[in-house]
């Protein structure tokens, strides 16, 4: 018995063929759509950037900002070139939709992660080399991307910080304006003389170039303590030159009191020792 004549293959060739006829002015004008629409992203690109070079933005936001505009123009050309082959805009979009909230409950924290830093990026708490504190972390921002943050710490260990979380917590940004204020306090004892020890400190502050004198440098007594007199030094610098003026200033302020023989106390416990036998 023949399953297939001669005519019955005839015929589902022809068939084929008209089907495909039918069907190829959808595919060519699918695939005009998409090679126009590609080029039409590229130009579009090609302008943005152009102008961002043109003005003083952000290098992290710019690469952002480029990077949602590229991927939103092929989504909707994709959608398009779809809809061209025939299938109906409806039906995609209620496929999107179930894939979109299949993929949301799987990657919940990535969504908040990428969603934190769309926040960052658009109201830039802190950008790129900027100290920051965050999530008991101290260091300099080497990097911004869409799903976290890192930062160099002091001892060069890098950490990489969630922004769903950062983009809800507390943020220190230590360069967030170009000057900075130090106050640190230096207790001196209970019978030297304060004016002296107030001017040798003063003294101190006003010939160092890297503190600026406006706002002035100034000297106060901020704390009769148990043990010491506490005067507080208050004063600002660049915020480049915040730690070198730092470590200048305690260093040369002990030994410039202990110059002019004011000494600098510390705590002290006196132990009385009674005997029993003889009390």
């Amino acid at each position: 018995m023949k399953l297939f004549s001669v005519d019955n293959s005839s015929e589902q060739i022809e068939k084929l063929m008209d089907l495909i006829w039918d069907f190829a002015p959808k595919i060519i004008s699918a695939l005009l759509i998409l090679l126009i629409g590609l080029w039409l992203i590229k130009i579009i690109k090609k302008v943005i950037k152009n102008y961002f070079a043109k003005t003083d933005y952000d290098e992290t936001l710019e690469r952002f900002t480029l990077d949602l505009i590229s991927w939103g123009l092929k989504i909707a050309l994709i959608i398009t070139v779809v809809t061209q082959l025939g299938v109906k805009s409806s039906s995609l979009v209620a496929m999107l939709g179930a894939a979109g909230l299949a993929i949301g409950l799987a990657l919940q924290g990535s969504l908040s992660n990428f969603a934190g830093g769309v926040l960052i990026l658009l109201f830039r708490p802190f950008k790129i080399d900027d100290l920051i504190e965050a999530q008991g972390e101290i260091g300099t921002v080497k990097d911004i991307s869409i799903f976290n943050t890192k930062i160099l710490t002091g001892g060069n260990q890098l950490v990489v910080l969630p922004n769903g979380k950062l983009s809800n917590d507390k943020i220190k940004n230590y360069n967030a304006e170009p000057i900075r204020k130090n106050k640190m306090t230096i207790g001196i004892s209970y019978d030297s003389d304060i004016k002296l020890a107030k001017d040798t400190l003063l003294n101190l502050l006003y010939e160092q170039s890297e503190i600026l004198k406006d706002p002035i440098p100034e000297v106060v007594v901020a704390n009769l303590g148990d043990s010491s007199v506490d005067l507080s030094l208050r004063f600002w610098t660049i915020n480049d030159d915040y730690w070198n003026v730092n470590f200048h200033t305690l260093e040369e302020a002990k030994t410039r009191l202990e110059a002019i023989g004011i000494s600098i106390p510390f705590p002290m416990r006196e132990v009385h020792v009674y005997n029993k036998e003889n009390a």
